[in-house]
């Protein structure tokens, strides 16, 4: 019973993204080199270099902290190296591929001369790793297959049998059983994943050979390579919302709460975005950062990534590998132009743009976008009490932090007789709205012209770290740094390090992070947003809006089962599912065009949430 548990699981990995990302299994290290290297070498162009990384250093997401070369043969690696040599796709594919079934192969055998002995269970555990490289394949071009397999992998555990140093009375080792299933799995993978001859692929997929030769187009749910973390970071930056402030509920604002939600959807995005559940607060996680934001071949370090390159939409791949840093979103009201460039003069263009360009969404209608807008400028600063109100510096601020106010305020001859203030201009949020070529970035050519940026703002920079459109200065220390060496500025140590203070002075702020305890808990903070995201049933019901209600349904339905899991009160967690079964079927009857049964049913799930509301923690 043990092991039919441990294969289940296994076959089970696969879990639809959501929202709430939930943390993926460890990939054992040739199998990690794998994927990513499907992820990598259907890019456009494709970074030869990182895959060529993926195999010879550790990958982050292993279950092991070694490189995939070092599991390899001489041959296996001669392989691998040659196609990186000559930038081979398909050779690089059928030598990856190799790798994997004959790893496969090699542990099912050990296993078997092993069986009875306790490492027999550990080979076939190593050969499992490794088809899971495999399993998303099969899985969608041959479910005969897939199921054929599966029942081959427990039959596998079932007979692998086993030893106990007690000597008590275990399961024997059944030997014909192991050689039976282990032959299925063999032929299956000769057959699919043959040691030459790979038919030419247009998207590199572990979908099975004889499927890909019958021409059947096969559609693989989209995955993240090993490394990828998309998921909120850890510590939650804490949300200050202008109403919230006021003392307003967002329950009453209902074109804000409909903002709220479609801040937090994936379904206003195109795919692959959508189908991996990415969301505008994936990457401005609370109207900040999300600091551990990371995918391998997109993004160059954690906190942002490439937002034109081809993965998620080919039509604006402008083929250049420019990692942009994720802007933080606090106070954006005031923060204009918007785009690291500048290059959208309105929040109202600069959203479309986000949605439409980089991540292939369809149109926004304009009420979507004016109740993005609504909501995004409720967003503020962080209150910071060691400024005022013109940006200036209170009596609290230390004094190493005033002498540096002083030096911001002085013109430099490498300036060209300007101030830090003359663009970070104190009493407008430390901005001045305006794009420059300060020298962080080369021109695309000999002789060409650099690209601008605009003037960041400098209030609660200190929890934005990295720094630079491209985040390539790791702190505000390193900034002063870079500015005095390539502006000639002069400044002597201490001078740096006064200048250094005020920076961290002007862009501190008051609990920067969300504190949570047993009641204020994650889920009770992710409930009341969901709850209070449902409310605006209240005015599209009426309006008999089918085409946002389905949208707002599937956000928020999926997002509430999976917050379930992450409930302390697990107890609770059958009335979140019956939450959201009710929340389902007003989206059945809003489609149907059923509206009184809509109605009828949305006061059925407000009477629940106010029946279980006091256990949602």
């Amino acid at each position: 019973m043990k092991h039919f548990i441990v294969i289940l699981s296994f076959l089970l990995l696969a879990i639809t993204a959501q929202a709430t990302s939930l943390e993926e299994k460890a990939w054992a290290p040739r199998a990690a080199a794998y994927r990513l290297t499907l992820f990598l070498a259907n890019l456009d162009p494709i970074p030869w270099d990182q895959i060529e990384r993926s195999w010879n250093d550790p990958i982050q997401g292993s279950a092991e902290t070694v490189s995939a070369f070092s599991k390899l043969s001489n041959s296996e690696i001669d392989a691998l190296n040659e196609a990186f040599d000559t930038q081979d796709r398909q050779a690089l594919f059928q030598a990856a591929t190799n790798v994997i079934r004959s790893g496969i192969l090699i542990s099912l055998e050990t296993a078997q001369f092993a069986l009875g002995e306790p490492v027999a269970a550990l080979n076939i555990s190593q050969a499992q790793a490794l088809y899971r490289s495999f399993i998303d394949g099969i899985k969608a071009g041959d479910p005969s297959g897939f199921r054929e397999l599966g029942r081959a992998w427990l039959a596998l555990n079932s007979a692998v049998g086993s030893v106990s140093l007690s000597q008590s009375i275990l399961p024997k080792s059944d030997h014909e059983a192991f050689a039976a299933a282990r032959q299925i799995i063999e032929i299956y993978l000769s057959e699919n994943y043959p040691s030459s001859n790979l038919t030419p692929r247009k998207k590199l997929t572990s979908v099975p050979e004889k499927i890909v030769k019958t021409g059947m187009q096969v559609e693989v749910p989209i995955s993240l390579p090993p490394g990828s973390n998309i998921a909120d970071q850890r510590e939650f930056p804490r949300l200050v919302l202008q109403f919230e402030e006021a003392g307003l509920d967002e329950a009453d604002m209902p074109l804000v709460a409909y903002g709220d939600m479609l801040f937090d959807s994936p379904e206003i995005f195109g795919g692959p975005a959508r189908d991996l559940r990415i969301t505008c607060s994936t990457c401005h996680n609370r109207s900040d950062i999300n600091r551990d934001f990371f995918i391998p071949g997109l993004s160059s370090h954690a906190g942002g990534m490439d937002v034109d390159g081809s993965f998620f939409n080919p039509m604006f791949n402008d083929r250049v590998n420019d990692h942009l840093d994720t802007p933080s979103l606090r106070g954006i009201r005031f923060t204009g132009p918007y785009g690291r460039d500048g290059r959208e003069p309105s929040l109202r263009d600069f959203t479309r743009n986000v949605i439409v360009t980089e991540f292939a969404g369809k149109e926004p209608t304009p009420f979507q976008l004016d109740a993005l807008i609504a909501y995004m400028r409720q967003f503020d600063f962080l209150p910071n009490p060691q400024i005022n109100r013109e940006g200036i510096l209170t009596d609290i601020a230390s004094e190493q932090a005033k002498r540096g106010e002083v030096l911001f305020n002085k013109p430099f001859n490498g300036l060209k007789g300007r101030s830090c203030a003359s663009c970070h201009v104190p009493d407008r949020h430390f901005r001045d709205g305006q794009s420059y070529d300060i020298g962080s970035s080369k021109p695309p050519f000999p002789g060409g012209s650099a690209n601008q940026f605009e003037t960041p703002t400098l209030r609660n920079v200190n929890f934005t770290a990295p720094y630079m459109h491209d985040g390539s200065l790791p702190t505000l220390r390193s900034v002063v740094e870079w500015f005095n060496a390539t502006k000639s500025l002069g400044l002597s140590t201490a001078e740096l390090s006064d200048l250094t203070s005020y920076l961290e002075a002007i862009g501190g702020g008051e609990e920067p992070y969300q504190i949570f305890d047993i009641r204020a808990s994650k889920f009770r903070l992710a409930f009341d947003e969901l709850t209070t995201f449902a409310s605006t049933l209240n005015t599209l019901i009426p309006m008999q809006d089918r085409k946002n209600i389905a949208i707002l349904i599937d956000t928020v339905a999926p997002d509430l089962e999976a917050d379930a899991s992450t409930m302390i009160n697990q107890s609770a967690k059958n009335e979140v599912y019956g939450l959201a079964s009710i929340l389902r079927s007003v989206g059945y009857s809003a489609a149907g065009g059923d509206w009184e049964s809509a109605a009828l049913k949305w006061e059925s799930f407000k009477e629940l949430q106010s029946e279980i509301d006091e256990g949602m923690y």
